[in-house]
Formats: C-alpha cells, structure tokens, sequence
C-alpha cells in the first residue's frame, strides 16, 4: 500500500445546501423561497418530491455536527436560507433564522470544524421573484443588503464564505430551460441572470473588504470537462461554444474582466445589457474558487441543437460506468479543469467545493450500506486532484458532496449522494462504508493506492 500525501493544512470537508437538508420551511419567521413555491407546483420534481422536511437538519443540528466531528472533517460548506434571515427578501430581519446559524457556527468552532458558508445556493426568496428575481438589475443591492447582515452577525468566526453556488445552474436550469426553480423558459433573462449575478457578487466581495472581516471570500463555479466528439472543425467549434457558456461566461470576467466575444456575437440579442463599470465590479480579486466537478462530457454540433446548436454525451473513463444521474466517470477529467485553471485563469488558490456521486444504494438489513462504488469514485477523483497538485496548482481542500444524503432538486430523494444514509420515515443518520472510508483519509491527510 502507498500512500499519496496530501499538503500539510490541507481541508478536508463535506457539504450541503439549506434547501436539500434543513426542511422547517415555514417555521419560526422563515419566508418562502422560490424552490417552496416550485416544488408545491405539481408535475415539477420526481415522484412529487419536497424540501418541506428533507433531513429535518433545522431540527437535528447538533447531532449532525457530532457526527461531522466524528468523521474528523476539518471544514464544513454550508448555506444560509436567505429566507430565514430576510423572510421577504429584504427590510425586516428574522433574528430567529440569525440565530439558528449564529449557533451552527459556534457548534462547528467547538468541535474544531472551520465554517465554509454559501449565501446563495439557489433558494431566492419569493417575494423577490414576484419583483423580477434575478433579472431586475435591483437584485444586485438586495443581495448586498442580505451580505452585509450575515457579514455583521458571522463574520468574526467564518473562515470561508462563497456568494453563489453554481450561477450558472441558476440561470440555465432556472430560467432558460425552467427545469428548476424559478420555472422560466427565456434565454435573454437567463443571460442577464448571469451578468447580475456576477455583479451581486462583486458588490458583496466589496462590502466584506470594506469590514475588514477576517475570513476569506470567493464563489463557487461548477465546471465539466468538455471535448470534442470528433476532430471535425464543427464539432470542435461546437465544443468551444459549450466551455465558453460555461466557463467562459463565468470565468473570462471573474478573472480576464470581459466576455467570451465569440460566444456573445453568436448569441446576438440574448447578449445582457451591461453598464458601465459593470465588468470591473465582477473583476476584482478573490481569496479563492471553489470548484464543483462531477463529469466529462463529448460535444459535438446538431442543427436541432438548441441556441448553441450543440449536444452532448457523458464520457466515462476506461473501465468506469455511469451514476445513477447518468453521468459519466471520468476521474482524468478533474485534472484537465484544474490545469484549465491554471494555465489559462492565473491559477487561483481553489477549493474542490464538490465531488461525489449517486449509486443505487442498497442497505442491509442493519441499514448499513457498503458502498464501494462510492469509495472508489472518490479515491479515484483524489488521485486526480493529487495530480493536480504536484503540477503546481493550488488546490487546498476538498469537499465531498454530499455528507447527508438529501433532496436532490428535480430528482427529488431518489439520487444518493451521502457519506451518511438517511433513513427519511425515521430521520436516523447511519455513516456508509465510504464515510469510514473518509475519516480514514482525513486522519492520514493522504489517499491509499
């Protein structure tokens, strides 16, 4: 046996979301989010799935950070329910909600966990919607309102907060395709969706250096590894449109301070409307990028392709087969998006937010579940981003999603993510095979080969 050596310091985490893990939705002050209103729509989410339970964490807090020390993370990502602290989205504060994170936050401290806390994982408050959401350009002062409430209240203990996870997810899945949340199916506003997003998040960067708080700040991008299905010039054109809506579009103007130009021409009138000074807001240094891998995909041109006139397929890597989502495993793909970062975005200091995977697990009859297809894909996907690492990029933690298993958006609770199962009729938390697996890795601050 070999062990691969992770950096000294380096995190070790598992992460979550409010709106996958915290149910409570309407309890002690909490506003409706815009996923409380999508998922009472019929006909949304699988098998009629909702978050109004979900692991009952609002409820069984305590336990679930005794258990995280028990796996010896060294870091927890988290978000916060914007509706909980600000239940109409802004004005009137719900201490309650503050206080329910205030005690997260101590808890996590006590047992040695450094918080890493998310502000936006999706669940804009209702109320917000009904004014426009994402795409009323006021969104970008009532996220910085929301920022600057949760900086005064926690920002002397976090170590690490990310503005959104994912914007991408949001203005594609939310409001080009209407898969998720808000439910809109419009191009022009998923793209203004994105650049205000990318605003929202520079102006809250700027009110957490103006208080001088001392953790660190950045956001979350989730990023696939594409490649061309051929070496045909349309399908490599086609594969670049795709890595330019969406790391480009993401990327170019956190770090380089414009937009793809390519990728905008062909987009002609869904390009955003953008002001002045815009692109120099979004362009300010970051502590970090938290990076969300989970597949590789081959990209090639179809004329029924949608805006891009492109499709694509999951690629597996020899010898692996596909998760429950039907995506592929391609641990190699990992390190091809970190050395993307690298060599072409200033290698930032980075954090692996999230890497896991779904399998159809199956419990005995104790509950417990030995997921080695689990414990595999994770392993693998270390290797990879040991390999990173010894290049010369600067990764510094590792997330795996997720550490409960959760409601899993449109696909309701039937996709298992967890290191820890969660027995739903009973609210019981049993740790898989791959959670002891874990804590073994963590201990060793190294993956054995």
């Amino acid at each position: 046996m070999i062990l691969q050596k992770f950096p000294t310091g380096f995190l070790w985490g598992a992460a979550t979301a409010a709106y996958q893990i915290e149910g409570a939705w309407n309890e002690d002050g909490k506003g409706e989010s815009i996923w409380d209103r999508f998922t009472h729509r019929p006909h949304t989410i699988l098998n009629g799935d909702r978050g109004d339970i979900a692991c009952n964490h609002y409820h069984l807090m305590p336990e679930d950070v005794s258990l995280m020390a028990q796996l010896g993370l060294s870091s927890y990502r988290f978000s916060l329910a914007w509706t909980r602290i600000l239940p109409a989205g802004k004005g009137q504060i719900n201490q309650q909600g503050l206080d329910f994170y205030d005690r997260l936050v101590d808890k996590l401290l006590k047992a040695n966990i450094l918080p890493h806390v998310t502000l936006n994982h999706w669940d804009l408050p209702q109320a917000l919607q009904e004014e426009g959401g994402w795409v009323n350009r006021d969104s970008i002062n009532w996220f910085a309102e929301y920022a600057q409430i949760v900086f005064e209240r926690l920002g002397d203990r976090v170590s690490f907060w990310s503005t959104h996870n994912e914007p991408w997810v949001i203005a594609f899945l939310g409001y080009a395709h209407g898969i998720f949340a808000p439910g809109i199916a419009n191009f022009s506003q998923a793209y203004q969706t994105i650049h205000h997003l990318l605003l929202s998040h520079g102006k809250a960067v700027q009110i957490f250096r103006q208080g001088n708080y001392p953790g660190e700040i950045g956001i979350v991008l989730n990023l696939e590894n594409y490649q061309p299905k051929t070496k045909t010039e349309v399908d490599r054109q086609a594969c670049q449109r795709a890595y330019d809506n969406l790391a480009g579009l993401l990327l170019q103007p956190l770090f380089q301070g414009d937009y793809p130009q390519q990728l905008f021409q062909w987009l002609g009138q869904h390009q955003p409307v953008i002001a002045s000074g815009d692109l120099a807001l979004i362009n300010q240094p970051i502590d970090f990028l938290g990076v969300n891998y989970y597949s590789t995909s081959a990209v090639s041109f179809h004329h029924h392709g949608g805006l891009l006139k492109t499709t694509s397929q999951p690629v597996s890597a020899p010898g692996w087969g596909k998760t429950s989502m039907g995506w592929g495993i391609n641990p190699a793909g990992l390190k091809t998006v970190l050395l993307d970062l690298k060599d072409n975005y200033g290698n930032p200091k980075m954090y692996l937010t999230e890497n896991g995977c779904a399998f159809p697990d199956f419990p005995d009859s104790r509950g417990f579940v030995a997921d080695w297809e689990r414990i595999n894909f994770l392993r693998a996907h270390l290797l990879a981003a040991h390999q990173a690492i010894a290049t010369g990029v600067k990764l510094q933690g590792y997330y795996v999603w997720s550490l409960l298993d959760n409601f899993e958006w449109a696909s309701g609770y039937q996709p298992k993510f967890g290191l820890v199962r969660v027995d739903y009729s009973t609210q019981q938390r049993i740790p898989k095979q791959s959670a002891y697996w874990y804590r073994e890795v963590i201990s060793q601050n190294a993956v054995a080969i």
